[in-house]
């Protein structure tokens, strides 16, 4: 079994709800185990500022799925949701993100592992470092040493959200 690291999101359709549903559908997903989730976030958008706050959150599963093909079930499960993709960083109903998986380095057309970007998203570093705070960056730094030093006027933790099952 491998442990990965998946983000969630959602600013559309009852975000909380989306989310919460999300992690319930991974969780009953043959080939995959919850063993944490984070609290949710409320985000400021990202990339396109028209748009209502997201709800964020990270989980950590364990798998027997390899990663492109679980990549391929995030995006089968986002589009399940209603996911549409009209343009860069628009609303979305569900956006499920592969953000490690094992420690592996992969790049293909449809992957990259680690995730690239997720140093750079504090709706990112605040859960993960909630949940995994032993969790090493590419860069070498702990995650929760970036999130001490991370910017955190866009995210704010939601009081009583947790979602650990």
């Amino acid at each position: 079994m491998a442990l990965a690291l998946i983000a969630l999101g959602s600013n559309l359709q009852q975000p909380q709800v989306q989310v919460a549903n999300a992690i319930q559908v991974l969780s009953q997903t043959p080939g995959l185990s919850l063993v944490k989730a984070s609290s949710l976030y409320a985000t400021a958008p990202v990339g396109y500022d028209n748009q209502p706050d997201f709800i964020n959150a990270v989980i950590q599963v364990a798998t027997e799925i390899p990663a492109p093909e679980l990549m391929q079930l995030l995006l089968t499960i986002e589009q399940t949701f209603g996911r549409e993709r009209p343009f860069p960083n628009a609303p979305r109903i569900l956006d499920l993100d592969l953000l490690d998986y094992a420690g592996m380095r992969m790049q293909t057309f449809l992957l990259t592992l680690p995730h690239p970007r997720m140093h750079e998203r504090g709706f990112v570093i605040l859960p993960l470092a909630e949940i995994v705070p032993d969790f090493v960056l590419p860069d070498g730094q702990s995650v929760v040493e970036w999130a001490a030093e991370f910017p955190h006027d866009e995210v704010r933790k939601l009081d009583a959200q947790k979602l650990d099952h």
